[in-house]
């Protein structure tokens, strides 16, 4: 693997060097194959050879128009029209990382459609006033190190660098070594304030994870996020006693795998009565055997509500069921909470000029965290959601239409135009 400059210098792009780069049916395509699971799902993790690809792309798609590349110390990509230096800069863009077996959309619909909208600006000789910039935030599925929004994360200072070195995978890899095979230096880690600084918007683009605007009466394609609902990550260890599964007998077992079961039927309870979201996706078992009754079941809850208040609600019950269960089943349970993100209200000046912008768009709520979330702390922040038609996310089944998509791109031309060149 070629290692990739960390901190290039980048400089200001000159207007005559700006230029149109391949169409978005042409990056969509030069896309699709780059990690690509026989299933037809994509695994595209953090810092692998796949995501070197995702990188090489999208490096490449800086150099087509003209724009000045860098990556700043957290392994974010970033691709400048105009002197970043400047300041009051106006970012759009998202991921290419995904979920195991992940789609198509989620994450490269917001990257592929930056740079399509910069197209679409140049095609109109928009001239903008104020830097523009396309961004890559790195890791932000969190499918390989168990954290989301590690880039932006790390950027903000909501992840120190030392919690982010030490993280790993299920190989036992860290991410400071996987950085340092990918050619980058986990030692640069860090808040990065004065890039924050320099930020006076940022625009993320991402397919709608859930089919409200099909839903709707009228025709949508576009909608405004106006919240994303609070979310957390626990991991639940519930730990027995291995043993022979066909010769002990069932009032004999301390069985982990019990306990875990009925906890997942109570996180679905529990949710369902609280208008919540919880899902027990991941679980690891020891020995993992056939034959074995298991010594320890690590299941991981991932849970989303309204409001803060609700989500501490539905976790506390969940656990409460669980130490409960393992009380009869002679297993102890440990929970502890691996992340947590508070409810974010987008800043709502944006958030109402851009659906002003976009002729009264709809403005819903997500349960998805984004980059943008994260981001939203430090600075004004909106997203644009583009219609799904079946709602279907984290799957290979995702998708969503071409005349949507290129909808899409014409909102965020438009709502680029309107804050950069105006």
């Amino acid at each position: 693997m070629t290692p990739e400059p960390s901190r290039p210098a980048p400089g200001p792009a000159p207007r005559d060097a700006w230029r149109r780069g391949p169409s978005f049916h042409e990056m969509w395509h030069g896309l699709l194959p780059v990690g690509r699971s026989p299933g037809g799902g994509y695994r595209r993790h953090a810092w692998t050879g796949a995501d070197a690809e995702c990188r090489a792309w999208f490096r490449e798609q800086a150099a087509a128009r003209g724009l000045a590349y860098e990556v700043d110390r957290n392994g974010n990509q970033w691709a400048w029209l105009g002197d970043p230096e400047a300041g009051d800069a106006v970012v759009t863009g998202s991921h290419l990382d995904s979920v195991p077996d992940g789609g198509a959309f989620d994450g490269p619909l917001g990257v592929v459609s930056a740079f399509a909208a910069l197209d679409a600006l140049h095609e109109r000789d928009a001239r903008p006033l104020r830097p523009l910039a396309v961004v890559n935030f790195t890791d932000e599925e969190g499918a390989r190190f168990g954290l989301a929004c590690v880039g932006s994360r790390l950027t903000t200072g909501q992840l120190t660098a030392e919690q982010a070195r030490g993280l790993r995978d299920a190989d036992g890899t860290t991410l400071a070594r996987a950085m340092e095979r990918a050619g980058h230096d986990p030692g640069a880690l860090g808040a990065d304030p004065q890039r924050l600084a320099r930020i006076g918007a940022f625009v993320e683009l991402h397919i709608e994870q859930g089919r409200t605007l099909a839903a709707l009466p009228g025709d949508h394609p576009v909608g405004v996020a106006s919240a994303i609902w609070p979310h957390g990550r626990w991991r639940f260890d519930f730990r027995g006693q291995a043993n022979h599964a066909g010769t002990t007998r069932l009032e004999d077992r301390r069985d982990p795998m019990l306990t875990y079961a009925n906890t997942v039927l109570a996180a679905r309870k529990k949710a369902r009565l609280a208008g919540a979201l919880a899902t027990f996706g991941k679980v690891a078992v020891e020995p993992n055997g056939v034959n074995a009754i298991a010594s320890l079941v690590r299941g991981w809850l991932d849970s989303r509500a309204p409001d803060e208040e609700t989500l501490a609600a539905v976790v506390a019950e969940i656990e409460r069921a669980a130490a409960e269960r393992g009380k009869r089943d002679g297993v102890d349970v440990t929970v502890t909470r691996e992340s947590f993100t508070p409810v974010v209200e987008f800043a709502h000046g944006l958030r109402d000029r851009l659906a002003r912008l976009l002729g009264g768009a709809p403005v819903l709520p997500t349960g998805a965290g984004h980059d943008a979330g994260i981001l939203s702390a430090e600075v004004p922040t909106a997203m644009l959601h583009v219609r799904n038609p079946t709602g279907v996310s984290h799957s290979p089944a995702e998708s969503a239409a071409e005349e949507d998509c290129a909808a899409g791109v014409r909102s965020l031309a438009g709502v680029l135009e309107d804050l950069a060149c105006r």
